[in-house]
């Protein structure tokens, strides 16, 4: 793997933290949204990650060190949790037994979230930064 490559896998991490980021936002701008366009209450989203594939020439020469290329955002899923249940008969939105179906949005878990994306992009900076380093650390050798 070359330094280039690794600076190529730095930046799909970078672009995968920020859609996972922009889905937190998405999440918690809709945090009371009880009504959709789909019908109901809003569902959680939650991105589901794979890895990138690499080209055949990088394939073929990185087949003995199982290299992947990197990350990338297959799906941006709905969360399979529950929504909350709240007795609210004046609602608009209630059922006939007076129920209110709230978003499965946690305010806390969306925080914890958005705390260790930053982290991994963070970390994704510093490995991109120190391979640029290098990069340029061995151009100057003489």
């Amino acid at each position: 793997m070359g330094i280039n490559q690794a600076m190529d896998i730095s930046v799909s991490g970078i672009n995968v933290n920020r859609i996972h980021m922009e889905i937190i936002a998405s999440n918690l701008a809709n945090i009371n949204t009880t009504r959709t366009l789909q019908g109901g209450a809003y569902r959680r989203k939650i991105p589901v990650f794979s890895e990138k594939p690499i080209e055949f020439a990088q394939a073929l020469s990185s087949a003995e060190k199982k290299l992947s290329g990197g990350i990338e955002v297959a799906d941006i899923a709905d969360d399979p949790t529950p929504m909350q249940r709240v007795y609210s008969p004046g609602h608009p939105d209630a059922d006939a037994e007076g129920y209110l179906s709230l978003p499965n949005v946690s305010l806390s878990k969306e925080m914890i979230d958005m705390v260790y994306v930053s982290k991994l992009y963070e970390a994704n900076i510093t490995v991109y930064n120190a391979s640029k380093r290098m990069a340029s650390e061995t151009l100057s050798i003489q």
